[in-house]
């Protein structure tokens, strides 16, 4: 199996999410809280969703691999899309955790850059660029 290109994680960084729970689910979660298993509902979610994750690691390794996905965060700067597009090539875009296009890059440079993107977590560029891109992002 192919190696896997780790990218630098931010810790600090994280994303809001909303979920609903059944109110049983919810009282159950709520119990444990109470009896000091964990410290809140977010830590309790955290830590399953954690379990989960570990728990389909193999998988999860497989799929990054053929799928050919950057995993962490990863950062597409002005500089880099102009060196891109100055090489004539057009970027397909594959990440797993944060994609983020700096505030710099332009919608045109993007668009004569950018052939896809696909991002599995988010998706951090401006509304313009964002925009541009509409159709190629997955």
């Amino acid at each position: 199996m192919a190696d896997i290109h780790r990218l630098r994680e931010r810790p600090g960084d994280s994303e809001k999410i909303t979920i609903n729970l059944g109110f049983v689910d919810l009282g159950h979660v709520d119990l444990l809280v109470r009896e000091g298993f964990y410290s809140n509902r977010t830590d309790f979610i955290r830590t399953a969703i954690r379990n989960q994750l570990a728990s389909h690691t193999d998988a999860v390794k497989q799929s990054i691999v053929r799928n050919t996905l950057e995993l962490g965060l990863r950062n597409f700067s002005r500089e880099e899309l102009e060196a891109v597009k100055a090489q004539g090539g057009r970027l397909k875009i594959q990440v797993l955790g944060l994609a983020t296009i700096d505030d710099d890059v332009t919608p045109e440079l993007a668009l004569a850059t950018i052939e896809s993107i696909n991002v599995l977590g988010a998706l951090h560029a401006s509304k313009a660029v964002k925009a541009a891109l509409a159709d190629r992002i997955r």
